[in-house]
């Protein structure tokens, strides 16, 4: 199905109502995007921020009055809009995403390969993932470099657990890299059966990962590596969780903060962990630590 789309440039103070009106005259969907390249990173618990300047699109049917609704948006705000209207190319959009996702090398072993592409390396140790409604296809820094991480540890026999785990891209690595069984936990169900589904695409047996809502993670769970790949924020949130679910001696490896966070990230965890010297990538941080014996 081909379809219409209009673009509207914004303020955040008026998108809320370009987006009502957009809404009230026939738009099957309105997103809205960045205008001037205005990065927001690691919103507060209940935050909703938005750009200082919005690029609004919307979606109509093919067969829509082009002039008539720009004159019922005109009259409905007040004024004439910055707009343009444009044809849509009628694809399989669930689809066309996956031009832009290639094989990756992540460390010195391991292969992420999409599960439409055959693995560049026979002989390395290659992930198949297809990831699904769930985040976590390795090639955001944060994804990278704990794969890099994990791609220099030595996992074998471990007990892992994946705290956050979106796609189960880091869990399944670790599996493939030596790990003898993985808890991965998230808050999405989405999140669970897109691990569950790309650990049955990478051969792996399902008595070795189980997957839980962070409320039903059991009571005597607990890892020799413990990997959460989420935000600042949470991070800081789930400390004394991530701690009591770490075994002594056991490995922490933290992502998802940016490189001015790591401080505030690092500082509930000090007490119990000793610090490595953080990797950094395009401003985003990577934390690995050792939890003391007792």
């Amino acid at each position: 199905m081909q379809w219409l789309q209009l673009i509207i440039a914004a303020t955040r103070e008026g998108s809320g109502v370009i987006e009502d009106a957009l809404l009230a005259v026939g738009a099957v969907s309105v997103t809205l995007e960045d205008a001037a390249d205005q990065p927001i990173f690691a919103p507060g618990v209940g935050e909703m921020p938005l750009w200082d300047l919005c690029k609004i699109k919307a979606l109509f049917a093919a067969d829509s009055e082009t002039s008539k609704i720009t004159a019922q948006l005109e009259r409905m705000l007040n004024g004439s809009l910055q707009l343009r209207w444009e044809q849509l190319e009628d694809k399989d959009w669930s689809q066309e995403w996956k031009k832009y996702f290639s094989p990756m090398k992540c460390g010195e072993r391991l292969w992420i390969c999409p599960s439409w592409i055959e693995p560049p390396d026979a002989n390395g140790i290659n992930l198949s993932l297809d990831p699904g409604l769930a985040f976590g296809t390795g090639s955001h820094p944060t994804t990278h470099l704990c794969l890099r991480w994990l791609d220099s540890q030595n996992l074998t026999g471990q007990t892992v657990i994946d705290y956050g785990c979106g796609s189960g891209i880091l869990g399944i690595a670790a599996l493939l890299l030596g790990a003898e069984k993985v808890i991965a936990v998230d808050n999405d169900p989405q999140a669970l059966l897109a691990t569950r589904d790309n650990a049955e695409r990478n051969n792996i047996a399902a008595q070795r990962i189980s997957t839980y809502l962070p409320d039903e993670v059991p009571q005597d769970a607990v890892g020799h590596t413990m990997l959460a790949n989420i935000l600042a924020a949470p991070l800081i949130q789930l400390s004394p969780r991530l701690i009591s679910l770490t075994a002594a001696n056991g490995q922490l490896c933290l992502s998802g903060l940016l490189e001015h966070q790591i401080e505030a990230v690092s500082q509930p965890y000090r007490e119990a962990f000793k610090f490595d010297s953080p990797s950094i990538e395009s401003e985003w941080a990577q934390l690995s630590a050792r939890k003391h014996s007792r």
